[in-house]
């Protein structure tokens, strides 16, 4: 019996924004959604254009707070072919939250609070 990954799903108070700040920071797209006609909650599947794992953004009517985090202590990781580049692009959007440098990899953080690791891209062998 074998599993694979499909997706993630992060809980967001603002659909359009998360949407935008994923498209402009990390290059993902709408792919696609589900919504019942009452309106009460919607759900946006957004990939990298690779074919692989998917982030879910789902937004509820009836939890418009923000969501509670916890400690915060998860996140998802990406790879980032010219890191140099994606630092800069994400200081310039102020959206870096942590950095590491000894680990050699930082964090941005989306609208909600939620944490986005960003690595190296791991050379072509």
């Amino acid at each position: 019996m074998r599993f694979a990954m499909v997706h993630n799903n992060f809980n967001v108070t603002d659909l359009p924004r998360s949407v935008a700040f994923y498209r402009e920071a990390l290059g993902l797209f709408p792919v696609r959604e589900i919504a019942p006609k009452d309106g009460s909650f919607k759900i946006v599947f957004l990939e990298d254009g690779t074919g692989g794992h998917q982030l879910e953004l789902t937004w509820v009517r009836e939890h418009p707070e923000a969501y509670n985090l916890g400690e915060n202590e998860f996140h998802l990781a990406f790879a980032a072919d010219d890191f140099a580049a994606a630092h800069a692009f994400h200081k310039g959007m102020g959206c870096v939250c942590h950095e590491n440098e000894a680990m050699g990899l930082y964090f941005i953080s989306d609208p909600d609070g939620y944490w986005l690791e960003i690595v190296p891209a791991k050379p072509a062998r």
